[in-house]
């Protein structure tokens, strides 16, 4: 039997999209009263070269999930902040590359951090094997899409 009737609010990109966007809420309000000014956006940028700095930007776009336009506008934000610098490839002139400066690199303890109490406030009360499962029907359902992205994309070639 199908496992999709559902009745309204019940859809998983309903839930998932209204819990994303509060622990977004969240984690913006934490960094505001730390008194740092970067945004959910711009952190997940830096936290994706916090774990591998010297990214391209196409690399950034398909880490982050965002379109070029987007991506470009944040790291032109980022810059003016000085928390990353443009830097051409050396094997190829027609890529930037993003790196970190020190200013980023000074940031990464203390919004790691916040980011982990705001998913501890997110999930008091969640036990684990419930995590768990949410995680592993999460994938699955990202794993079925994109296979079908995939089959669809190849179909029209």
């Amino acid at each position: 039997m199908s496992n999709n009737h559902f009745r309204r609010g019940e859809l998983y990109s309903v839930i998932n999209g209204m819990a994303s966007i509060a622990v977004a809420r969240r984690l913006q309000k934490n960094f505001r009263a730390a008194g740092l000014e970067i945004t959910i956006e711009q952190w997940s940028v830096l936290y994706h070269l916090w774990k591998e700095d010297g990214l391209s930007q196409q690399e950034l776009c398909n880490r982050t999930f965002r379109d070029k336009p987007s991506i470009t506008r944040l790291i032109d934000n980022l810059e003016k902040q000085k928390l990353v610098k443009r830097v051409a490839s050396p094997t190829d002139r027609r890529i930037n590359l993003v790196q970190l400066t020190d200013a980023a690199l000074e940031l990464q303890h203390i919004t790691i951090d916040l980011a982990n109490q705001t998913m501890n406030e997110a999930l008091e009360g969640v036990e684990k094997h419930e995590i768990e499962t949410v995680k592993s029907v999460f994938q699955r359902v990202y794993d079925n899409l994109m296979g079908i992205a995939e089959t669809t994309v190849d179909d029209r070639r």
